[in-house]
């Protein structure tokens, strides 16, 4: 058997596990990176809308910080989801190979 192999021949077991190369591991830990600051911001600017509502002086400023608060939230999620599907792509290419 080759100490190159990463499976048995005869009976399939496997014997060793494939590593991720540099691009790999980068892509990896970009993507996790990526999740934590952006789940770091989702919470932050829970705090910032709760505080422009409560210094609102009347319902017409309240209106306008749940609009721009929504508005906010709405791009802090749609580019997690994008981010997430480029990066999550990127891992996927980027994961090692079995010979």
């Amino acid at each position: 058997m080759s100490d190159s192999a990463f499976k048995c021949s005869q009976c399939g077991h496997q014997l060793r596990k494939a590593k991720r190369g540099v691009f790999g591991k980068l892509f990896k830990w970009s993507f996790i990176l990526f999740n934590v600051l952006m789940a770091v911001w989702l919470f932050s600017s829970f705090g910032i809308m709760g505080e422009a509502m409560q210094t609102s002086q009347n319902e017409y400023e309240q209106a306008g910080a749940a609009i721009g608060s929504a508005l906010g939230i709405g791009m802090i999620v749609t580019t997690w989801a994008l981010g997430d599907i480029i990066l999550g792509l990127l891992v996927l290419f980027t994961r090692p190979k079995e010979a």
